[in-house]
């Protein structure tokens, strides 16, 4: 049987992504994701379709020769390493891959909370997002919090969690935010875990803010804890 090139490949990707694009949801999206790479506007549930059919197939070659033309491809990659079949250690290392490609927050949170892996390997997963946390690069923190908050939010992790959301000092605002989310998703599951670091001061004035407001704006939040959530709120705050 004849293999396909790189650029057969690449053109049948390009092909199916042309197929499924829509021009309205790829502006609007544009609009989300300022300074994004092309987006040619294919909807997430269509682009977790085909990864999950290259998953099924030779996706070691398709990873190998995989382009960054659009957010788009770029994205598809980060789902096809999220399903494929492979052991932990080539897993962390084609994530890694990936993490070094996310430049925006969409790159990061569309395929990072579907790494369910992370829930069968906690403790190693935990340790190979050590420094991703602590390294001080915006979609780095970024994509560690994102990990957090979707995998790890458990009976045996939520402390651990909320001390690195203190510990992480996000100086970038999408760093900030995805610390944020992480808090408000902890509170939502664990408000009296979750309660002294809010009241504690750990966190910084932005982050504070934007974890408040993730949280007020929650519907798994009841009113009272999003009553004492407001008291919370701290004045001279910067701005991005």
């Amino acid at each position: 049987m004849r293999t396909e090139t790189a650029f057969e490949i690449n053109q049948a990707v390009k092909d199916f992504l042309m197929l499924h694009a829509d021009a309205r949801y790829a502006a609007f999206s544009s609009s989300l994701v300022p300074g994004a790479r092309r987006i040619v506007g294919v909807r997430l549930p269509v682009l977790r379709a085909l990864a999950k059919d290259i998953a099924g197939g030779d996706w070691r070659t398709y990873l190998s020769v995989a382009l960054d033309d659009t957010m788009e491809e770029t994205m598809l990659q980060g789902f096809v390493t999220g399903l494929a079949r492979m052991p932990l250690a080539e897993r962390l290392e084609r994530v890694s891959a990936y993490v070094r490609k996310i430049d925006n927050w969409s790159l990061c949170d569309s395929p990072v909370t579907g790494f369910k892996f992370a829930r069968r390997h906690r403790d190693e997963v935990w340790a190979f997002l050590q420094p991703y946390l602590y390294g001080g690069q915006e979609f780095g923190q970024r994509f560690g919090a994102v990990m957090l908050l979707a995998h790890f939010v458990t009976d045996g992790y939520v402390d651990r969690v909320l001390d690195a959301c203190v510990r992480m000092c996000p100086t970038a605002f999408y760093a900030r935010m995805a610390v944020a989310w992480a808090v408000s998703v902890c509170f939502a599951k664990y408000p009296e875990q979750t309660r002294p670091v809010l009241a504690g001061g750990g966190l910084d004035d932005e982050t504070q803010q934007m974890a408040i407001r993730k949280i007020v704006d929650s519907l798994r939040v009841t009113a009272e804890d999003k009553q004492w959530v407001r008291t919370l709120r701290r004045t001279a705050v910067r701005t991005r």
